[in-house]
Formats: structure tokens, sequence, C-alpha cells
């Protein structure tokens, strides 16, 4: 059975890009369908951070940073290297304060600064120490009513009981529960506030992170009248006369043809559960076993696939076809495992990471793109990209390890499942996590007497701006130093994971599909991860996936707009 609908625009992808473009457009009057394939919206973005990178931003302006479009695309410049896209990186810098405003001004998505969070390398030309990067502000879910059931729910290896916890100030509250009165009254009413959502609602109602952004978006899709289709996946483009005029969608057990009189948007999620791209362009994941991906099993490479078909081409000849992050797997009750990102617990004072010969590699507080970058250097040709982050009793009972919680949390049950590793000595520990005993205690030793003086010769470990942010003050005269002395020692392995993919669709600084010949396929457009990354194969800041994604989106709307008076937004709904 089939059937045919019309629309202005069809968004294919419900992450922030898609959204971006959807919410864009229909404030422009444009009738909208977003389509999306799994049952609830959101995306990778509801799995997120919810950091975006926007350089001179107005968020961050109202907290007192100046920034200059010229600082930043110095930046850009040296981080993207020989893959430096200036048309497309002067669009996002041009447009992204921009989108930010539209986004704060006319919809239900609003920002909080993040002024100290750094940039990943803010001693590179045009690097700074913080002011870059803004994030939404929490949400209740109640804003959403019924369609809350549709908003993808964060991954439950970074919420606690249910809790999402934001990151930041909050979440050096509960690091903080058992030494600050403060801290633990904040802690006690938050798990208060959670506690009667459950008995409400079956479900936490305060989201934070990537969630409430992707809440936000959804609500503000909502308010324009956009037409959010779930499970619903895009199955082929319709081009007539060389341009894209819109795509099939299976939906409800049928196909419909959906008939666009201005332009299809791609925002699938990049492939970053597609196994047979990852062979081509991951090295470390020739097999399938060396990649531990925590993005949606949607996100297979659907928005690729249907561009190829028309004609584009993807962007592969970037040094990194992914943002990548380590991650350690969770057992699961029931089978199966979860899968947890390790963006901070790596610069906590007293954590080392080494090889399973017992060797550091790597400054551990670097970014989680770089930390797995150094593996990759470090590994031996052929051997698994794996490591084991390493500390002791007070290190895990103040900052826990990766999914294992601070005290009073019990440890018990995550020895018991086997995903962390424990030993009364160095080296029990190193002969039960399958690690070198002789390296490990040699390594030990010498960081040992390194820290004791506040630096770390080896590595660096708190010598830049970012790398203090995700320390511990209460740690002098450097916040990511500490021994490790005081058994028993603990010990998780990471592997390869991504926070997107890199390798998307070459596009223009409107966001437009290029052909191979470089020139844009009318009607197509891309964002988010569906579209080749600006950075070129690099991450130089806290929310470089989604703060383009934001930007590109809302530069599609608007072009696939083409010039049509805006309408107001209407009111933004009072659920901050």
């Amino acid at each position: 059975m089939t059937k045919t609908v019309e629309c202005d625009v069809l968004v294919v992808g419900s992450g922030a890009g898609g959204f971006a473009a959807a919410v864009t457009a229909a404030s422009h009057g444009l009738t909208v369908i977003l389509a999306e394939k799994a049952e609830f919206v959101g995306g990778t973005t509801a799995f997120s951070g919810g950091f975006l990178w926007v350089p001179n931003n107005p968020v961050s302006r109202r907290d007192g940073i100046e920034d200059s479009v010229e600082e930043a695309r110095t930046y850009l410049r040296h981080e993207a290297g020989n893959h430096f896209n200036a048309e497309c990186v002067d669009a996002f810098l041009n447009h992204g304060p921009d989108a930010v405003a539209f986004f704060e001004t006319r919809t239900a998505v609003t920002f909080e600064a993040a002024s100290a969070f750094s940039d990943y390398h803010p001693t590179a030309p045009g690097g700074r120490s913080g002011g870059r990067s803004i994030k939404a502000q929490a949400f209740r879910g109640e804003a959403l009513g019924g369609e809350l059931k549709r908003l993808r729910p964060p991954l439950p290896e970074l919420t606690f009981v249910g809790l999402m916890i934001g990151s930041g100030p909050e979440l050096k509250h509960f690091f903080n529960v058992t030494r600050s009165l403060t801290s633990a009254l904040y802690v006690g009413g938050r798990l208060a506030s959670h506690a009667r959502d459950l008995l409400k609602h079956k479900r936490g109602m305060l989201l934070t992170n990537g969630n409430a952004l992707a809440a936000r978006l959804f609500r503000s899709a909502l308010d324009l009248g956009v037409d959010v289709w779930t499970e619903a996946p895009a199955t082929r483009l319709i081009v007539e006369d060389g341009a894209v005029c819109g795509a099939t969608v299976s939906k409800a057990g049928q196909t419909v043809t959906v008939r666009t009189r201005r332009g299809v948007v791609l925002a699938a999620g990049g492939f970053p559960q597609d196994k047979e791209r990852r062979r081509a362009v991951f090295p470390h994941d020739q097999d399938n076993d060396g990649h531990v991906s925590p993005a949606p099993v949607g996100n297979t490479g659907d928005g690729l696939r249907l561009a190829e078909a028309a004609g584009a081409v993807v962007e592969d000849r970037y040094p990194n076809a992914a943002a990548w992050v380590p991650v350690s797997r969770v057992p699961r009750k029931g089978g199966g495992f979860g899968v947890f990102p390790h963006f901070i617990d790596r610069a906590k004072p007293g954590l080392i990471a080494v090889l399973p010969n017992g060797r550091r590699f790597v400054n551990e507080a670097n970014s989680y793109h770089d930390f797995v970058q150094a593996l990759f250097a470090a590994k031996k040709p052929g051997e698994p990209a794996r490591a084991f982050l390493v500390v002791d009793k007070p290190f895990l009972k103040r900052f826990g390890l990766g999914f294992v919680k601070p005290f009073p949390v019990p440890v018990g049950p995550n020895i018991r499942s086997g995903y962390l590793k424990t030993g009364q000595t160095l080296a029990e520990l190193a002969r039960n996590a399958g690690i070198d005993p002789a390296g490990l205690e040699e390594t030990v030793a010498t960081w040992n007497r390194d820290v004791r003086s506040g630096e770390d010769r080896a590595f660096g470990k708190g010598s830049t701006a970012y790398n203090r942010f995700n320390g511990d003050p209460d740690f002098t005269p450097n916040p990511c130093l500490a021994p490790i002395e005081t058994g028993p020692y603990y010990a998780v392995e990471v592997a390869v994971g991504d926070l997107g993919t890199f390798a998307g669709l070459r596009s223009d600084g409107h966001a437009r599909v290029l052909d191979r010949d470089g020139r844009p396929i009318p009607g197509l457009y891309a964002a988010g991860n569906d579209m080749a990354s600006i950075m070129g194969g690099n991450y130089p800041g806290g929310g470089i996936t989604l703060g383009p994604a934001l930007t590109f989106g809302y530069i599609a709307g608007r072009h696939l707009a083409g010039g049509a008076a805006a309408v107001d937004a209407p009111a933004r709904p009072d659920a901050a």
C-alpha cells in the first residue's frame, strides 16, 4: 500500500542538526515533515553531554567573554590542517552566533554559559582557555506532555538510579557529597525530587545535558507545527531532472511518497553502527570487534547511502573518521552490555592509563579524542586498541571509576560482574586484569615519585587549562596529580568508541550536498553527522559536533526558506 503527501521540506533524522533545520524552516512559514527511523526522537544528541562549541556566541558574551571570528578561524585552521574547509568554516563562524540567538529568542531552546570550559588545545594558535562552549539549560519533561514517551531516554550507564546528573557544578556536588554539607543537602534535594518524579511519573522528569537539548528542540518543533514521524525510515530519494524532490518513507506498514517543494535535509546521525563502512574507514575495526559505539543502534549510515545514490560523495580523507572516545563495556542484568564513555574520570588526581604491558602512553587528562589517538600510536601493530585505567582505594572512594560510583555506593556488584578488576597489591591487580605485573609496578613507582613534586615529567598531566578544568582543585599544586599507593587497587579496561562520525557528505557553506564534481545537488542538504565535519578529523573543543549541527541545521532551514519572511514563533513554554 502506498500514498503520497506533500510538504515544503522533509528532514531525515531528529538529532540537533535535523531538529534545527526543521525548526528554522518551520519558523519561516514552511511546512515540514521530520522522519525519524527509530521509535524515539533525539538521536545521538539525547545521549550526549549537551555542550555546543560556538565561538563568539551571545551566551558567553553575556558572561563577559570576549572572542572574535578571526581568533576562532586561526584556531580551526591550525586544528584542521590540510583539511581546512574555508567556505564551511566561515559559514559556521559567521552564522553560529546568529543561530544561538535565533533559538534563544524564538524557540523553547535556552542555553547557559560554560565559560570556564577550555578549548581542548588552548595553547594552540587562536585557542582559548574558556568561553566557546555553551550548554542547554535543564528542562522539565512535563512540558512535552504525552510526547515525552517519544523522546529518547539518556544512556542508562550515565544516570544514577535513573537520575540525569548535569555536567559541571551539579556533578561536582555529587563528587563532594560525603565531604561538604552544602553538597550533601543539594544531592539530597535532587534525589528527593527524583523520587517524587518516579512515584508520580514512573521516570525522572528533570532532563539535563544532551537530553535537555533534544527535548527543547522537540518542544520547539511541535510548537511550530512540524509533523514529527517516528519509526519512519527514509528508503530512497526521489530525483527528477537532477534535483531531489522528495523521498520514500516506510511508515506504519506502508510506503509513503513524500514530495517536497523546497528540498530534503539529511541528518540521520552518520554511520557509527554501520559495520561495513566502519571496516572501510576504521583501521582498528577490521573484524568489527575493535570498536564499541554508544550511539543509537539505528545510526547505520542511511543518510550517506541515500545521498550517494543521488550522486553525492562521502569525505573519506580525514586522518580520523570519527570523534574517538575511550569506552568501557558495562555488563547488564539479563545479558549483554552497555557502553560507558570516559569523559571526566581520566583527569582526576590519582588515575593512570596503561597498556597491557603496564606502561603509560598518554597524558590521561587530555581530551578523549587525543587519548584514543595516543592509544593508536602506542599499541603494537596487529594488537587490539585497549588500555586500563588504574586507581587506588582513596581514588575510587572519592571519584568512582567509569560506571562505578563513589562512596557510599557499594562497589561489590561491579567487581562480581567483572567490570571492575581489583587486587590487594598492584601485582595481584595486574594478574587479575591481564596487565604485566612488573611493568605496572615500575610505572606506579615512577608516577608516585614524580607527582609528589607536582609535575608529571613523562606526559604533563595537569599542564593545560583543559586538564585542570576536569581535575580537582582540592589537590595542590596540581589538580590532576595524586599518588597511587593505598590498596586495594582497581582497574577498568577501556576500548575505542566514538561520539559521532566525521566522514560525512561533502557540502558547501549553505549546507547543500555536493556531487562528484563539487556542484550542489539541487534540493539536497545535510546537517549533523551526515555532513562532513568542518573540523577536518580533529576535535578542538567540547561540543564540536553539536555546535556545527545546530548551526548548519539553521543555515539549511534559512536557505530552504529562500528569503521567505520569518514568522513569529509561539510563546516559549514555561518549562525551564
